[in-house]
């Protein structure tokens, strides 16, 4: 029965029978644990000749246990993010150890983990002197990973330290060839890709196995003593790109209504020109024609070219010449004054003072003298 039921003596697994309930014995226990190990592995008290077969037994046990944890020890596994790199009494082996589960004997060869897909970050910031003179402070992190894990350990002591001074390096070289306001502007991502392409060619230079996955410039400024005096110059390049962009847009305007109206001008020139052309070819077809005409009856011809040059001289003129008899004198009736007065009577017909036309025209010939005035004579 178990040592705690009743009945059982009071018995515990150490040995304390009776009453006491003190705290094991450790030696006793101690003995006993050797004395069972001693059973299992053959040993025990006996003859001579049982004594050294158990001797023998015992010690290729302890061989056997010796080989199979030795065994045990050297299993490993990596996993799919890791490469494993061998050393062989201190010597690199050249394969590179993929994922599963591998074995090495150990005290012979160690085996270095290396997670090769793990992006790694590392931040910089320096102040440094642009190619125009200026200062400005630059911030900038450097995103990596490891690409061959043997250079990664044996090329370079220590890889970190060597990237810190190549980014250093090539940060340095591509904000000194630079301009400050392609630094702290729009020129930001451009000096970004040229530092990382000038930082990767030094760290394959240096075998140091890291691969360069993105450079990002945080930040780029003038340092702080600077940066009111920088607003200002800012601000005036500002200023003088909106008047520029405002004397374009103004020139734009301009220039198109100019040339309309430079074209404007050419098409009435040629209108002008097609006209006069036009009229002078009318001109001289009728001339020709008129020519024709004249060579048939010339006397007629000629009495209805005068008439019609007088007519067109004297439609304009409010006079009118008549040609008196027995002399040259020639009289104006002032016909502008006669319609006027005619309006008027029209206006104050019924008024006892009214202008009859008909009396003023009569009075008119009566001044004349008492003769009457001949037909207008036409030129022979």
């Amino acid at each position: 029965m178990a040592w705690n039921e009743p009945g059982g003596g009071n018995q515990d697994p150490w040995g304390n029978r009776g009453g006491d309930q003190g705290p094991p014995d450790l030696d006793e226990a101690f003995r006993k644990l050797q004395a069972q190990l001693a059973g299992i592995f053959g040993g025990g008290k006996g003859g001579g000749g049982g004594g050294g077969r158990s001797a023998g037994l015992s010690l290729g046990g302890i061989l056997l246990v010796g080989i199979a944890l030795y065994l045990f020890a050297g299993v490993y596994q990596l996993d799919e993010q890791e490469r494993g790199v061998v050393f062989r009494f201190g010597a690199v082996q050249e394969e590179v150890v993929l994922p599963g589960l591998h074995w090495n004997p150990p005290l012979i060869d160690r085996v270095e983990k290396v997670n090769v897909t793990r992006v790694q970050s590392h931040g910089h910031q320096a102040r440094m002197l642009t190619e125009d003179e200026n200062i400005v402070d630059v911030s900038l992190t450097v995103q990596w990973l490891i690409a061959d894990p043997k250079n990664y350990i044996i090329k370079v002591r220590q890889p970190e330290r060597s990237l810190e001074h190549a980014t250093e390096s090539a940060l340095r070289h591509v904000v000194g060839s630079s301009k400050m306001d392609q630094v702290i502007t729009d020129g930001r991502e451009a000096i970004g890709v040229e530092v990382q392409e000038r930082l990767q060619s030094y760290l394959d230079r240096y075998d140091t196995g890291i691969h360069v996955a993105k450079v990002n410039i945080d930040s780029s400024a003038p340092p702080n003593q600077v940066m009111s005096a920088f607003d200002d110059v800012q601000k005036a390049k500002e200023d003088e790109q909106r008047v520029i962009n405002e004397a374009n847009a103004y020139a734009e305007s301009v220039v198109p209504q100019a040339r309309g109206q430079a074209q404007q001008q050419i098409e009435r020139a040629n209108a002008y020109r097609d006209q006069v052309i036009a009229r002078a070819e009318g001109e001289a077809e009728r001339f020709d024609k008129l020519l024709i005409e004249y060579r048939q009856a010339k006397e007629v011809t000629r009495d209805r070219l005068y008439i019609d040059a007088m007519e067109k001289v004297l439609r304009s003129t409010s006079k009118i010449l008549v040609d008196v008899s027995n002399g040259n004198n020639l009289m104006m009736l002032p016909l502008d004054r006669l319609q006027q007065a005619a309006g008027a009577a029209t206006v104050l017909s019924g008024a006892n003072d009214s202008v009859n036309i008909a009396d003023l025209s009569d009075s008119a010939n009566d001044t004349s003298s008492s003769t009457t005035a001949p037909p207008v004579r036409t030129p022979r």
